[in-house]
């Protein structure tokens, strides 16, 4: 009998765990998972705690064999791991708060994955993914890294250009949470749906989209235009398209394009949101008070469906599905995020990109897309360049390249405005700054 599987999850004390473990629960006949271990740092550890116990209740209620272990010991877990997931976030709900207030002082959109927000949850958060990997090349180098991490584009591409790490895939929800949007729209089960993906994390276009292998995508476009039936997330405001703009492009926008093609729109509704108190970061403070005191009940052994009410949901259908698919070499198809490796014309062959991939046992490999229209090209070599130099920055500290990345991000209007910023955003996150800090020139850079 072969041995059961290790999964070890850092951030094990996210209000996203439960949803994690009822996909483990739901497919344990295909993915024999023996072992959970939920990993968190001190000051999540009563987080940490209050999930592990809710988790130990749901396998017990499921009647699955999976030992559940909880540690602040991160190297302790991750020895012989045969797949890792990330789900951190480095500062927490305070942090991300600051990305969405401090830009929108400036007239920028203030976002945690796009833009000024975007930037410093990546100059937070790879230099500790980075440390993770070089554990992993350690301890478990054999060992799947999956990262749920946002922003989970630039995070594969740090890994991918700065450790020897190369089991590596960032997930996301956007591209499963499209799939779904489409079945509600068609009345018809996600399983009936595909949809052809290319692009970036968060730049994610559909190519083409299909029900029962027919395509639907004139169908969709159409139906979007309208507010009503907008496919978008919790964390993003339902906004129509313009008719003609949507037929001319010819493609199925992901939520997150909102930011890029409904700018004003969309700074005019944060800046109103912020007014009253509603920025997201405020809403999901609220969300996740509410979600951990339902985890502390004790007659509680399910995920409760207010979980669903965060941004990322379906978290565990992607991560369980990829995993699953891994495990079984399944070969069907998912969107992730992964080495390039020539697939799109025009992206850097090791740069991470998200598209189509065939899933098998030795990870995803990508289907060729070839060149993108050539009107949504630019834009994703423009914020590829930006993950690019923004990465740079992250492991290097430097100032100057911060501010040249800030620059270049379509969504920040001029130099001046970026450095405002930027000097402003470090002094506010210098705690899980290090890498800035250690640069003599940065107090002159700031005067």
């Amino acid at each position: 009998m072969s041995k059961g599987l290790k999964i070890v999850t850092i951030g094990g004390g996210s209000s996203y765990t439960p949803e994690l473990i009822e996909g483990f629960i739901k497919y344990h006949e295909e993915l024999p998972v023996s072992e959970i271990w939920l990993v968190d740092i001190e000051a999540g550890k009563e987080k940490l705690e209050i999930v592990g116990d809710l988790a130990r209740r749901m396998i017990e209620k499921a009647g699955v064999n999976i030992e559940v272990h909880l540690t602040l010991d991160r190297k302790k877990a991750l020895k012989n791991a045969d797949y890792v997931t990330t789900q951190l976030r480095v500062g927490q709900l305070a942090a991300r708060a600051l990305d969405e207030k401090i830009p929108l002082k400036h007239g920028v959109i203030g976002q945690e994955t796009n833009g000024p927000g975007g930037l410093f949850k990546a100059f937070r958060t790879i230099p500790v993914i980075l440390d993770i990997a070089r554990e992993m090349e350690e301890v478990c180098p054999d060992a799947w890294l999956i990262n749920f991490t946002n922003p989970a584009g630039m995070v594969t591409e740090a890994v991918l250009r700065h450790s020897n790490i190369t089991k590596i895939i960032g997930l996301c929800n956007v591209p499963i949470g499209m799939e779904r949007g489409v079945a509600d729209l068609m009345g018809v089960e996600p399983s009936r749906v595909r949809i052809d993906f290319a692009g970036l994390n968060h730049m994610v276009y559909g190519l083409d989209v299909f029900v029962d292998g027919e395509s639907v995508k004139d169908q969709i476009i159409k139906l979007i235009t309208d507010p009503a039936k907008a496919v978008t997330m919790k964390n993003i405001h339902a906004m129509g398209w313009e008719p003609e703009f949507l037929k001319a492009l010819n493609l199925f926008p992901c939520p997150y394009h909102n930011y890029y093609y409904k700018t004003g729109d969309v700074l005019a509704q944060e800046l109103k949101d912020a007014e009253n108190g509603e920025t997201r970061a405020e809403v999901v403070q609220r969300l996740e008070a509410e979600l951990f005191e339902l985890y502390k009940d004790k007659d509680l052994a399910i995920k409760p469906p207010q979980l669903e009410e965060r941004g990322g949901a379906y978290y565990s259908d992607a991560a369980v599905r990829l995993i699953r698919s891994m495990h079984t070499d399944k070969c069907d198809i998912q969107a992730v995020n992964t080495i390039n490796q020539g697939s799109i014309e025009g992206i850097p062959y090791e740069s991470a990109i998200e598209t189509s991939c065939v899933i098998t046992k030795d990870g995803p490999k990508p289907i060729n897309v070839g060149k993108l229209p050539v009107a949504v090209r630019g834009l994703i070599q423009q914020i590829k360049s930006f993950e690019r130099v923004a990465i740079e920055a992250a492991v290097t500290g430097n100032y100057d390249t911060a501010l040249l990345a800030l620059t270049i991000n379509p969504l920040v209007p001029s130099d001046r405005v970026a450095k405002l910023i930027l000097d402003e955003m470090l002094e506010a996150h210098k705690d899980y700054l290090p890498q800035f800090f250690e640069e003599k020139e940065l107090q002159d850079n700031l005067s």
